[in-house]
């Protein structure tokens, strides 16, 4: 391997994950893209996420207005990224571009981001993917991250513990009440998983939290199959309250 390594490294040189330019270790983002990257850190509201223009602003439950006047079903979330224009580029990569690399690289930052969360899960869950898209797609972005985030993390995953029921249109453009209505009554917990899914805390993951639309009906399904409690890790977290 230590040989094989090099020639790969010179007939196919690692690219960074954002601009394609060169770096020294696959999987990386050059100097210049992480420079851009927008990183989620404290203060954030607890419950969806968002930045929060400072601890004040969130009172002593440490929410967001939106979260405090329409609370998730969820009990907490936390994003690694904020959805801009780098961090749009490494999802749509990773979603339509078969660059499943990007998986890992994302997952590192959720792990880092979500380490309060992963500390208390006793179960990893992917947001599902319809059978006729996955075939499409061929994979499931959500699950390859949470493949990775549980390895990195050394939690239980399961991959199959819900199914979309029917295909659903993008909700890009929609709002949020539209999103939520187009979620309704499409994700449903399969019963030969609900063993592990009862009495767990169970750590939803997803690539990019926007309304809450797909969190919500993926976290609704999950506490009608027993789980104890529902927390959310995504990849990225659209600027911007839920609603909005």
């Amino acid at each position: 391997m230590s040989v094989i390594t090099p020639v790969l490294d010179l007939l196919l040189p690692p690219h960074c994950a954002g601009c394609q330019g060169p770096v020294e270790v696959p999987g990386q983002l050059c100097a210049e893209c992480f420079a851009h990257i927008g990183f989620v850190t404290d203060p954030c509201c607890r419950r969806c996420g968002l930045p929060l223009e400072s601890e004040a602003a969130g009172g002593a439950g440490r929410t967001c207005q939106t979260c405090r006047q329409h609370p998730p079903p969820w009990r907490r979330a936390r994003a690694a990224l904020l959805y801009d224009d780098k961090a749009r580029s490494l999802i749509l990569r990773l979603k339509h571009g078969g660059a499943e690399e990007n998986a890992a690289l994302l997952a590192r930052h959720m792990a880092r981001a979500g380490a309060a969360l992963l500390a208390e899960a006793d179960v990893l869950v992917p947001v599902p993917l319809h059978r006729w898209r996955l075939l499409r797609r061929g994979y499931n972005q959500s699950a390859l991250l949470a493949r990775y985030v549980a390895r990195s993390a050394k939690k239980p995953l399961c991959l199959d513990a819900l199914t979309r029921l029917r295909p659903t249109a993008s909700l890009g453009g929609l709002s949020a009440q539209e999103r939520a209505a187009a979620m309704a009554e499409v994700i449903a917990a399969k019963p030969a998983r609900r063993t592990h899914i009862q009495g767990r805390r169970v750590l939803l993951i997803d690539d990019v939290l926007t309304s809450g639309a797909t969190a919500g009906a993926c976290t609704r399904a999950l506490l009608d199959a027993g789980a104890a409690s529902i927390d959310v890790l995504v990849a990225c977290r659209v600027p911007g309250p839920r609603d909005d």
